[in-house]
């Protein structure tokens, strides 16, 4: 294992310039690297799922650190790179060449896995969303570690009263706890992004009672897509919403991001149990 190629001689070796077109952006800073491998705990013996492994800098520290990788990479490129990190620690990488946004992870585990990932920026939110969404509750992931970039970062932690908080706040909080772990210099990446980033890491907690997610999405996309609006306006069209906000005292002219993400939960409780 101390013998593996720095990671730009990988590159170098495998053409592996970045590609804009599949959102990449390389981390080649080893220290780094396992720094973020580290923030969701031990994984000695862990099953963990990456995302857009690329050349394989991160993978290299979740495999350092013990974990049972399976990485989905589209970019073929990138596989024999990761072959070869495959044949330096034998038994712990499985690589699937395909889309992530394509496939449901729950089927490649038989237990609870980890979710560890420098996301490709494209698809970052729709990939992080998706994992969040569903009726089903807890996820079969054991925590979420993901790069962002920071201003996606941000408004996954926000608080009320803040221009960043809004559906995504809510989605990543109602039944989660989302923390900003660690924030990462343009300058860590190659190529270097024209923006910072940051790491987000979430664990699962209970879920409140007699929530259903569909109805919290509904209620959340009506009141943020009207953002500048108040309630009475940006929720008329929610079937049930103004009697709802009436019954629980919340002032129609107050605007979403005033709520807490509690005001939230009880608007959609109160849809779920009425309609």
């Amino acid at each position: 294992m101390s013998e593996l190629p720095p990671l730009r001689e990988v590159i170098a070796r495998h053409g592996l310039a970045a590609s804009k077109a599949l959102g990449q952006n390389f981390l080649l800073d080893e220290q780094l690297l396992a720094r973020i491998a580290a923030i969701p705990g031990p994984l000695r013996d862990r099953p963990v799922l990456e995302v857009g492994p690329g050349p394989g800098g991160l993978t290299r520290a979740l495999l350092r650190a013990g974990a049972r990788v399976t990485a989905i990479e589209m970019d073929r490129r990138c596989l024999p790179a990761l072959a070869e990190l495959g044949e330096a620690f034998p038994g712990q990488l499985t690589v699937i060449e395909g889309d992530a946004l394509k496939l449901d992870p729950a089927n490649l585990f038989s237990e609870p896995y980890a979710i560890v990932a420098n996301l490709p920026y494209n698809v970052g939110t729709a990939l992080f969303t998706g994992w969040l969404s569903g009726e089903a509750w807890p996820p079969r992931w054991s925590s979420l570690t993901l790069m962002f970039q920071q201003e996606v970062a941000q408004r996954i932690v926000a608080t009320p009263d803040s221009d960043a908080f809004g559906r995504l706040a809510i989605l990543a909080q109602w039944r989660s706890h989302a923390r900003l772990a660690m924030k990462v210099h343009r300058s860590a990446f190659t190529p270097p992004p024209k923006v910072m980033s940051a790491i987000v890491h979430v664990t699962p907690e209970e879920a409140p009672a007699g929530v259903s997610m569909r109805w919290l999405e509904r209620v959340t996309e009506a009141a943020f897509g009207q953002r500048r609006k108040m309630l009475r306006q940006s929720l008329k069209a929610v079937p049930g919403a103004l009697k709802t906000l009436e019954l629980l005292g919340i002032d129609p002219q107050r605007r979403a991001e005033t709520l807490e993400v509690d005001d939230f939960v009880a608007i959609a409780r109160a849809l779920t149990l009425g309609g």
